[in-house]
């Protein structure tokens, strides 16, 4: 029961947030959750996203605008950093909170035509770095608001994929050292079985990305847009009622 579970979460959320940007770690981590401790799965969790995402970056390299890349995730990690310093000193239940606020009301705005059509130029997406690893170390949640960020860049659908991947992939290498830290630090052990369920989620990953990756040529922005408001409407709801985040 285990492996089907982790094997479907894994495959849906890989294949439907390809066009988002975000969401497999959310819908992922409380798979994992209902079979290992909390620090483990954590853990599981970080290693089948940056694996995924590097599976991902090799199936969209080419469409990438690196200098996005660069100015976008560098200054998201010290951010992610002082995000998560702030969080050991504020209840982690009110930060989900206002984390599912802020996701809601920006779904809202998304649907909005006249949201749709504003832009600003590239040379400030490094404010929205900030502001994403800000809110990435403080509430985990992202994913969400660099997609925000990146719709408002004036990308097609083609580059926002290629060119989020690659941001998720350095917030990614800048985050998973902390849940291994974590994780020997609560002194837990990966079993073989724990590790096989690893494995296994990360090639139903896979195939589901490289499913996504295959209609990618035929996706619209229009489309990402209301795939990316739906997700942030939807995390943004369990964020509030508690349901993930606590």
């Amino acid at each position: 029961m285990d492996f089907l579970i982790i094997g479907l979460v894994a495959f849906g959320a890989s294949a439907l947030t390809f066009f988002s940007g975000f969401g497999l770690g959310t819908l992922l981590l409380p798979a994992f959750a209902l079979f290992f401790t909390t620090p483990i799965a954590l853990m599981a969790t970080g290693i089948v996203h940056l694996l995924n995402n590097l599976f991902k970056g090799t199936l969209v390299w080419k469409l990438v605008d690196w200098p996005t890349v660069l100015r976008f995730g560098l200054p998201a990690i010290p951010s992610a950093i002082l995000g998560a310093f702030l969080l050991t000193y504020l209840d982690a239940r009110i930060a989900s909170i206002v984390i599912g606020i802020i996701l809601i009301l920006f779904a809202i705005l998304e649907f909005q035509s006249w949201f749709q059509r504003l832009t600003f130029p590239r040379k400030y997406v490094s404010f929205g770095g900030i502001l994403t690893g800000f809110m990435g170390g403080l509430s985990g949640q992202q994913g969400a608001i660099r997609s925000m960020f990146l719709l408002k860049s004036d990308f097609d659908a083609k580059h926002y994929i290629a060119t989020g991947v690659f941001i998720a992939v350095l917030i990614d290498l800048a985050r998973l050292p902390t849940y291994v830290l974590g994780l020997r630090g609560a002194s837990a052990e990966v079993s073989q079985h724990e590790l096989l369920l690893i494995g296994f989620g990360t090639l139903c990953a896979f195939t589901g990305a490289w499913l996504g990756a295959r209609y990618a040529k035929k996706t619209t922005i229009g489309l990402v847009r209301y795939v990316v408001a739906g997700l942030m409407l939807v995390i943004g709801t369990l964020l509030v009622f508690g349901i993930i985040g606590t």
